[in-house]
């Protein structure tokens, strides 16, 4: 009797130890997310992390842009889209919400060569708007000004220029589809001007201060660096994620991310 006993004990305790082993491998199918270029490196680490603690779920995602990925998600084509801007009220009206999984600094981004270290949020204002054309009137040599921008629906523009009061204003030599080009084309031209996520600047090109504040992590999340933006999962306002998408959401918007998010060069919200 107290070997029966016994035994019975034993498959119950293996049983609960199998069960406690394979919990995180009871998730399964595929995450689509879609949108934001800016948000690449977040929701690489993201995902990238995710998909190891959860080896039966892929996350894939399409770069389309911030509205892109907006529209996706309101018709139905993603599971989560992916915004560098806050959604509009026509949107919010539309039936999508909005969660903060992270705050990014848009930097101001010169060639490495331009002398200019530092400008004031008017300035960068009118250097937009074309109101200031020759680097030699705010400290650089004498050189025409090369604006560089992102095209219409981008987030990371709608994010510039309603920081720096520029929407429908901006005299744009190129506007580029994705942050990475607006980089390479910052880097390669001496009298070009950009602006692109903290996130992706590289040291091919030199972020300028705004107002004697550097963007990085501390300025940030305290505010002090004025160009800055949110990073948003977008979802149908009343509508239940199926399985795989809640379970990748809830993981995103945990504390457990903020290591990741910080890797990503992005900021953490305040949990």
């Amino acid at each position: 009797m107290k070997k029966t006993i016994s035994l019975l004990t034993a498959a119950v305790l293996l049983s609960g130890a199998l069960a406690g082993c394979g919990g995180t491998e009871k998730v399964s199918g595929t995450v689509t997310t879609d949108g934001s270029t800016s948000m690449e490196k977040v929701i690489g680490y993201l995902s990238e992390s995710y998909m190891e603690e959860n080896p039966n779920v892929k996350v894939t995602y399409n770069p389309t842009g911030s509205g892109s990925g907006i529209q996706a998600v309101s018709e139905g084509r993603c599971d989560i889209g992916l915004s560098s801007r806050n959604l509009k009220d026509e949107e919010k009206a539309s039936g999508l919400e909005q969660t903060v999984i992270a705050i990014d600094g848009i930097a101001i981004i010169v060639n490495p060569e331009n002398t200019v270290e530092d400008l004031t949020v008017e300035q960068i204002g009118k250097l937009y708007t074309g109101e200031i054309t020759n680097w030699k009137d705010i400290g650089g040599t004498d050189a025409p000004i090369v604006l560089i921008g992102r095209e219409a629906a981008s987030g990371t523009r709608d994010g510039f220029e309603s920081i720096t009061g520029t929407k429908d204003k901006c005299q744009y030599a190129q506007e580029l589809t994705s942050t990475g080009d607006v980089i390479q084309t910052v880097a390669s031209n001496p009298n070009a001007i950009g602006y692109a996520s903290l996130a992706a600047v590289k040291d091919t090109v030199k972020a300028l201060s705004v107002e004697g504040v550097q963007p990085t992590e501390e300025t940030i999340q305290d505010g002090t660096y004025k160009i800055q933006r949110n990073f948003v999962f977008v979802t149908k306002k009343g509508e239940e994620l199926k399985e795989p998408a809640k379970s990748f959401f809830d993981y995103a918007v945990s504390g457990n991310a903020d290591d990741l998010i910080v890797k990503a060069g992005a900021v953490p919200t305040v949990k």
